[in-house]
């Protein structure tokens, strides 16, 4: 695995651990040579992540629509930052320049961004593994959904299988590492 797409909050939330997790997760991917990819901004659990990880030498790839520069404040100490004409662009160049995906806490934005991932290797457009960073059981309740979608049979069992879930970075790393295709 060469470059993770995390996708995360343009906010902060309001537990200091989602930084915390943020920073874990930065020293992890720079410490197994991975680079990262997100969504270009330089607030929130975004800007947490891509500074993290610049901080300790790592490589950082934004990717960001026009509209959201000034918007989100697009950070302008990237390794690379694409700057993109609209959403739909920009979830397909993350997810072109990805190895795997792993969802932070965030919003509406981060959900979608998830569901999308896991729609497209339902429908077999990727075979590259997903993962949800657990911090402090944000993900429990999508977690659960999940399940009961499984259970009432509106997502197959192997699809379900898809999410991968865990609250420790290294861990949830690893686990993507090894279903890699």
């Amino acid at each position: 695995m060469k470059a993770l797409c995390v996708y995360c909050g343009a906010n902060a939330g309001v537990s200091p651990d989602y930084a915390v997790a943020a920073r874990e997760l930065a020293r992890v991917l720079v410490a197994e040579n991975i680079s990262l990819v997100y969504g270009g901004g330089k607030v929130g659990l975004m800007g947490v992540i891509a500074d993290e990880v610049l901080r300790l030498g790592g490589e950082v790839t934004g990717v960001i629509p026009t509209q959201l520069v000034e918007r989100e404040v697009g950070h302008t100490g990237l390794t690379r930052q694409f700057i993109v004409k609209d959403m739909h662009e920009r979830k397909a160049m993350m997810a072109s320049l990805s190895d795997a995906f792993i969802a932070m806490p965030g919003g509406y934005g981060t959900l979608e961004e998830l569901f999308e991932m896991l729609t497209w290797a339902q429908l077999g457009l990727h075979a590259k593994p997903i993962g949800l960073l657990n911090v402090d059981r944000f993900y429990d309740g999508l977690i659960a959904f999940v399940q009961n979608g499984k259970e009432q049979g509106f997502i197959r069992p192997q699809h379900a299988a898809f999410l991968n879930a865990d609250a420790d970075p290294a861990t949830l790393v690893q686990r993507l590492k090894d279903c890699a295709p």
